[in-house]
C-alpha cells in the first residue's frame, strides 16, 4: 500500500509540472460495438482488422477524427486502409496523441451528431509481437489489447469480440491460450475461419469501451521465423543494481520525497528541450524497406537530424556555389541576391533567398523557420515507404567515404577539390568542426572559385597568365576559365568554414534552441494532455509484464 502511495505522488508531482488545457470540441458518443481481428503471420507480423461503431449524441460536435493506437512502431502507413459506411477513407496520417498509432481523418463521411457511423480499419504487417514464452521454451507468445477511448468522451458498454487468427496450418491441439480478462469467458470459442485458420474468440456484449483489456495467445516456435521473436524486457533500474526497493520508503518519508519530485521535474523540463530539438516527425521513423538514394546533402542533414544552425550554413554555401547571392556582411548576415536567379536552383534554396530579402530580422526568422518546416515535410515525404535506419546509415556512409578521400589525398591541389566537391557531405560530421581543423591544420588550401561571394574581403581572382608547360599536370587547380587560385592557410581557411556556421547561427537564427522549436511544434508536437479536445483512443500505448504464458506485450491505445 505503501509503495502505490509513492507512485501516485510522483506521478502528480509529474502532471503538476505541466500545465493542462481545455476541450476545443464537444465530443460525446457510444461505442455499441468493437471487433478486433488479429491474424498472425510466420513472419513475425500480425495483421489487425477493426470494426467500430460509433452512435454520436444529439448536440454533439461532429466525429471527425478518430486516433488509433497500435500495439508497436513497426508498421507503414502505406499499410493502413480505412472506410466509413462503405466510403474509403483518403487521410491517414500521424497522430501526436498516441505513443504509436495513426489519425484517421473522416471529412465529409463525419459522423454527424444523431447518426450511427460504421468504421473499417484493416492495418497490415505490425512487427515486434512475438516474444520469449516464459512457461516452455518451444514456445513463442503474443498477446494485443484492443484500442480503448476517453471516459470523459464515451458512455454506456460496448459489444466487443477480439478473435485470434492463428498461424495457417496449425494442429489445433498445439496453440494455446492466455487467460481472459474480467467479464469475458474464462475460455474462448474456438473454430475454423474462411482462410482455414485455426481461431480462438472472446466476446463481452457489455464491455466497458474505455477500459484496457489484454488477450493473448501461444504457439510452436517452429511456426514463427526465428528472428522476429522479441526477448523479455530488460530489468528495471532497481532490480540492474540490486536495491530493494522497500530500503527506499523510510528515504521517500525522511524528507528524500520532495527531492525527488525536483529531480523528476528537473528531468523531465531537460527532456523537454532536448525533444525541441528533435524537429523530425515520428512517423519518419516508422518501418519501411530499402535505401531512399537520391537525397541532396541538406536533405540528409535534416534525415540526420542536423543542428538548425548547420542545416542553414549547408544552403547558405550550396546558392553560392551556385552563383545565385553573394556575402555583403558576415555579421549579422546580409546577402546580395542575384537577378535573375539560376534555374538549378532547388525549391528550398529558392526560399532560403526568399527569406534574406526580408529587411526585419523578425520576418526574415519567421520566413527561414517556414523554409525549414517545409523541406522537413519535403523529406518525411520521401521517406515514406523507406527505411529510415538503412538510410541513414547510407548517408552517414557518404560523408565518411568523403572525408576518407579528402584526406587520403596526397597533394593539396587534389584534396582542395575534392574538399569543394564533397563540403556539404563533410559537414553532415557530428565532429565536423574538430575534423576540420584537423585535416587543413598542416596543409595550405586552394580557395574555391566562390571564396569572394563568401569573404566580403577577398578579391574575386585575376586571369592567370598562359603557362608554356610540357606537364600534363596542372600547379595548381583552374576553373576552367583562365582563371588560377591562390592559396590560404588551411588552418586560416578551416576556422573561417566553421565560424560560419556559429555566425549563421548568432546572427541569423539567434537562440538556436528557440528558432527550432518554432519549427518542433508544427513537425513534430508533444502530444497535449488527455484533457485536450477530439476524439481517439483512450489510453496509452505501453509494456506487460509476465501474464500467462507471455513474457511481455505490447498494448494499443492512446487519448486525445
Amino acid at each position: 500500500m505503501i509503495k502505490k502511495t509513492i507512485l501516485v505522488l510522483l506521478f502528480l508531482s509529474v502532471l503538476l509540472a505541466f500545465p493542462s488545457t481545455t476541450f476545443a470540441q464537444y465530443y460525446s458518443f457510444s461505442l455499441d460495438q468493437e471487433t478486433v481481428d488479429i491474424f498472425l503471420n510466420t513472419d513475425g507480423s500480425i495483421d489487425i482488422e477493426y470494426v467500430f461503431v460509433f452512435s454520436n449524441d444529439s448536440g454533439a460536435d461532429p466525429i471527425d477524427i478518430i486516433d488509433v493506437g497500435m500495439p508497436t512502431p513497426q508498421f507503414s502507413f502505406n499499410n493502413v486502409f480505412a472506410d466509413v459506411n462503405g466510403h474509403p477513407v483518403m487521410s491517414i496520417e500521424n497522430s501526436p496523441y498516441v505513443d504509436y498509432g495513426f489519425a484517421i481523418n473522416l471529412g465529409s463521411n463525419a459522423i454527424q451528431p444523431g447518426t450511427t457511423g460504421r468504421v473499417q480499419v484493416y492495418v497490415e504487417s505490425v512487427g515486434g509481437m512475438f516474444f520469449d514464452d516464459d512457461t516452455d521454451d518451444n514456445y513463442t507468445s503474443v498477446q494485443f489489447s484492443p484500442t480503448w477511448f476517453d471516459s470523459s468522451l464515451v458512455h454506456g458498454s460496448t459489444d466487443l469480440r477480439v478473435t485470434f487468427h492463428l498461424i495457417p496450418g496449425i494442429d489445433p491441439n498445439e496453440p494455446r491460450w492466455h487467460a481472459a480478462p474480467s467479464g469475458f469467458p474464462a475460455e474462448p470459442e474456438t473454430g475454423i475461419d474462411k482462410e482455414n485458420r485455426f481461431v480462438y474468440s472472446w466476446q463481452s456484449v457489455s464491455a466497458n469501451p474505455s477500459t484496457q483489456y489484454i488477450f493473448g495467445a501461444s504457439v510452436p516456435r517452429s511456426y514463427i521465423s526465428a528472428s522476429a521473436i522479441q526477448k523479455p524486457p530488460s530489468p528495471g533500474i532497481t532490480e540492474t543494481i540490486g536495491i530493494d526497493t522497500d530500503v527506499l520508503i523510510p528515504f521517500f518519508f525522511c524528507g528524500g520525497i520532495g527531492l525527488f519530485m525536483v529531480l523528476i521535474i528537473a528531468v523531465a523540463i531537460s527532456a523537454d528541450r532536448r525533444r525541441k530539438l528533435k524537429y523530425l516527425p515520428p512517423k519518419i521513423s516508422i518501418g519501411g524497406h530499402g535505401i531512399k538514394r537520391g537525397l541532396t546533402a541538406v536533405e540528409a542533414g535534416i534525415l540526420l537530424e542536423q543542428p538548425m544552425d548547420k542545416i542553414m550554413t549547408m544552403i547558405l554555401f550550396g546558392v553560392l556555389k551556385k552563383e545565385a547571392a553573394s556575402v555583403i556582411r558576415r555579421e549579422p548576415l546580409e546577402l546580395e541576391i542575384e537577378s535573375p536567379l539560376p534555374k538549378d536552383l532547388r525549391r528550398y534554396e529558392r526560399n532560403f533567398l526568399a527569406a534574406f530579402q526580408e529587411t526585419k530580422k523578425s520576418a526574415q526568422r519567421r520566413e527561414l523557420q517556414d523554409m525549414m518546416i517545409k523541406l522537413v515535410k519535403s523529406v518525411s515525404k520521401k521517406m515514406k515507404g523507406f527505411s529510415k535506419r538503412e538510410t541513414t546509415k547510407y548517408y552517414k556512409d557518404i560523408m565518411e567515404r568523403a572525408w576518407a578521400q579528402v584526406e587520403a589525398a596526397d597533394t593539396p591541389e587534389i584534396q582542395s577539390q575534392l574538399y569543394e566537391e564533397a563540403l556539404e557531405w563533410t559537414m553532415l560530421d557530428r565532429d565536423y568542426d574538430e575534423h576540420t581543423r584537423r585535416v587543413f591544420q598542416h596543409r595550405p588550401i586552394f580557395v574555391p572559385m566562390w571564396w569572394h561571394r563568401y569573404d566580403p574581403g577577398y578579391s574575386r581572382p585575376s586571369p592567370a597568365p598562359v603557362r608554356t608547360t610540357t606537364s600534363s599536370r596542372p600547379s595548381a587547380p583552374s576553373s576552367g576559365r583562365g582563371i588560377s587560385m591562390p592559396t590560404l592557410p588551411g588552418s586560416d581557411f578551416a576556422a573561417s568554414i566553421v565560424n560560419g556556421v556559429q555566425n549563421f547561427s548568432a546572427g541569423v537564427i539567434g537562440n538556436l534552441a528557440s528558432f527550432t522549436n518554432g519549427i518542433t511544434k508544427v513537425t513534430n508536437p508533444p502530444p497535449p494532455p488527455s484533457s485536450r479536445g477530439g476524439f481517439s483512443s483512450g489510453g496509452s500505448s505501453c509494456a506487460c509484464a509476465c501474464a500467462g504464458c507471455a513474457c511481455a506485450c505490447a498494448c494499443a491505445g492512446g487519448g486525445r
